[in-house]
């Protein structure tokens, strides 16, 4: 029987069809559901999270089974990596980042300290196989091979009171700056001072330091205005020093930070990137930088970069 206004004759075509539609709309379903089924297990693993299996190591990364990882850190740059005086063992977030990593792979570890200027030769060099926390530039990954986890910020810190009066880079035109040796920032001074010069004012003067110890003493020494580094460890060195030190500013530079590995290590940067995605889904990643005080809107989805 036709409902409501329905005419009868189209009302008819469509019970007499019923069963023909649905016979073909379930054909279509299946289809699509074997289709939908065929593409899954065609996908490429890494369109899948990884996940920590250590048990497996042996037979997912076979050449990494019994060896034991030698990273380096500078134990300089809290609240990265600092050494606990107590014990003498490093801390903060990159090492138990590092740590976080290494146990999802399941591979043995040792994180040993050095001077930052030393790290990335040693990793060229093949002296140690990784370090956490290297800016990656197009000049260092000539050199090696990088996987990116985090945004950097970079932080101006000056003496206590800023006697410089220095509020942004727009002030730095006849100043000294103190930098990483070899770092963006560097870089980055060279060419500003270049650019005042043929604005007609005085070059921006650059000293660079080996560790991060020896540039924060060339501010607190006044051979400096201000010192360019991370952040986050420009704050803490603030809060840890408030009568020595005071921020001048922050940016957040679009600079990417990552580990750095020997050029051409693929079994040992294909592990590094399954355990970092599978701790960044997890969550860990940005536990670990809420503990330190790292802020976890820095985390960088984990990608390989090798040019």
């Amino acid at each position: 029987m036709p409902q409501g206004n329905e005419a009868p004759e189209q009302a008819f075509r469509v019970s007499d069809h019923v069963k023909d539609g649905d016979i073909k709309l379930r054909l279509a379903f299946a289809c699509l559901t074997l289709i939908s089924a065929g593409l899954y297990l065609t996908l490429p693993a890494s369109a899948q999270t990884p996940a920590c299996e250590p048990a497996k190591i042996a037979e997912k990364y076979p050449a990494l089974a019994g060896k034991t990882l030698q990273m380096g850190a500078d134990g300089q740059t809290p609240p990265y990596a600092s050494l606990d005086p107590a014990t003498q063992t490093l801390t903060g977030s990159d090492i138990e980042l590092a740590k976080a990593v290494f146990d999802c792979i399941g591979v043995k570890y040792e994180i040993k300290p050095a001077a930052w200027s030393g790290l990335f030769p040693a990793v060229i060099a093949g002296q140690i196989d990784l370090m956490f926390y290297l800016y990656y530039n197009a000049k260092r990954v000539q050199q090696g091979d990088f996987i990116v986890y985090m945004k950097a910020g970079t932080g101006a810190i000056t003496q206590k009171g800023n006697p410089s009066g220095i509020k942004s880079s727009d002030d730095l035109c006849g100043k000294t700056v103190a930098t990483g040796l070899g770092t963006v920032e560097e870089a980055q001074m060279k060419k500003l001072g270049e650019e005042c010069v043929a604005a007609g004012k005085p070059t921006v003067e650059v000293m660079t330091y080996p560790d991060h110890a020896a540039g924060f003493r060339l501010v607190a020494n006044k051979r400096a205005d201000i010192m360019l580094t991370d952040l986050a460890l420009v704050d803490r060195t603030v809060a840890d020093n408030p009568t020595v030190y005071e921020r001048a500013y922050g940016v957040i530079s679009g600079f990417q930070i990552g580990i750095a590995i020997k050029k051409g290590n693929d079994v040992l940067s294909s592990a590094l990137l399954d355990g970092l995605k599978a701790v960044q889904a997890s969550g860990g990643q940005k536990a670990i930088f809420a503990k330190y005080g790292v802020d976890p809107a820095l985390e960088l989805a984990a990608e390989l970069k090798t040019k």
